[in-house]
């Protein structure tokens, strides 16, 4: 009897176990379809913003941009933290929405009516940066109305992606071209001065005077300033006063950050200076050439120019760190030769992935440091007196 017992116990005990541990395994393979299916709808969160960002990622306005750009902000803020982190499309990523660039409340877009009959309007490329939107750009802007008053300045930007990234984001709205010129006309403009902070006569400045070009009957008068380094001039050796005035400004106030006494003093110690630039396809890539020729002519040894894109080759990356290297400077700052320093400053040129130029000049192991200033032309007096000299240049002309 107690052998029945005890075997019936144990046949119990036993079926107990094996249930316990079926349920257990039923258990485990719940949780991890559970986590499968969390990461999943995460993902799938995650593209959709991912494919609205890429769809304001364009150069072209359309009737429903504004539509576009509110449900793309609207999307991302719906988003967990963890599910932004996995955004990623053939232009988007977290940084499109998340990226701290500043305050945008301290820019103003001078986008308002009420122009009256002579308006200065400044064009720029843009940029999604929000401090040097305020600082470069803004502060270009406000050197022209503070030096003509009596004119009513106003903005644009040619690149609508930018437009597009700034309006999705911080709600503010930047006029591109057409908007920018339609506002004139609907406003009874009969006096338009343009004036570009383009750095030279390249592709965007060739869109924006086909652009001014289409609404030139609509004004009584119409004249396009000059960009920052002037005209370009037929080779590498021709220079101008422009350039020249650019050259000093910006080979300063490079030193001025690094605290040297002078330039001289930086060449002693060993200190070079690069100014790195976009880069062109366009035959105005000349202009940096033309920059390096100018810095020669004033004896500025240890300046270089550079470019991102390595156009013209003789500034690019690799071949600017071989010049440095044969001339033996053992310490670099790298500084933009851009208007803004938005995102070629911060990423191309100050970044830390293995292709900026920080980097570069690192991997070389031939520096003992390397220097960013992360500043863009534009926050410069004598630069910003510049563009003012080019606009009183376009109003005296006959």
């Amino acid at each position: 009897m107690k052998k029945k017992l005890l075997t019936a116990f144990l046949v119990t005990a036993l079926g107990i176990s094996m249930l316990s541990g079926c349920g257990g395994k039923n258990s485990d393979d719940n949780s991890t379809k559970s986590e499968q299916s969390t990461k999943e709808k995460d993902q799938e969160a995650a593209d959709k913003v991912a494919k609205l960002i890429d769809d304001i990622y364009v150069q072209e306005r359309t009737d429903k941009t504004d539509e576009q750009c509110e449900a793309a902000k609207k999307a991302w803020d719906a988003l967990t933290d963890a599910q932004k982190e996995l955004v990623e499309g053939e232009n988007a990523d977290p940084d499109y929405f998340g990226r701290d660039t500043g305050d945008a409340s301290k820019d103003d877009p001078l986008n308002e009516d009420e122009i009256g009959e002579n308006e200065l309007l400044v064009v720029s490329f843009g940029t999604s940066f929000n401090d040097s939107r305020a600082e470069d750009i803004g502060g270009i802007e406000k050197a022209l109305q503070a030096a003509y008053p009596e004119w009513s300045v106003r903005r644009a930007f040619t690149a609508q992606i930018i437009i597009n990234h700034v309006q999705a984001r911080d709600g503010e709205k930047i006029d591109n071209m057409d908007q920018a010129l339609e506002r004139a006309v609907k406003n009874g403009v009969k006096n338009l001065i343009v004036q570009p902070t383009h750095l030279m006569h390249g592709a965007e400045y060739d869109e924006l005077t086909e652009a001014v070009e289409n609404y030139k009957d609509k004004f009584e008068s119409v004249k396009i300033a000059e960009p920052l380094l002037g005209e370009v001039g037929s080779d590498a050796t021709v220079i101008n006063a422009d350039k020249e005035a650019v050259a000093k400004a910006i080979t300063a106030e490079a030193v001025k950050v690094t605290e040297y006494e002078s330039l001289d003093a930086a060449k002693e110690a060993g200190t070079a200076f690069v100014f790195m630039g976009h880069g062109t396809s366009h035959t105005a890539k000349i202009s940096y050439s033309q920059m390096q020729t100018q810095m020669e002519q004033l004896g500025y040894e240890n300046v270089f120019i550079g470019t991102v894109e390595g156009e013209p080759e003789e500034t690019s990356c690799e071949s600017v760190i071989e010049k440095i290297k044969a001339a033996g400077y053992k310490n670099v700052v790298l500084r933009p030769l851009m208007v803004v320093a938005g995102d070629h400053a911060n990423n191309d040129m100050a970044g830390d992935d293995d292709d900026s130029w920080k980097s570069q000049f690192e991997a070389a192991d031939a520096f003992d440091n390397i220097e960013t200033q992360i500043a863009g032309l534009g926050e410069i007096k004598e630069i910003q007196q510049l563009y003012v000299a080019h606009t009183k240049a376009a109003m005296d002309a006959e």
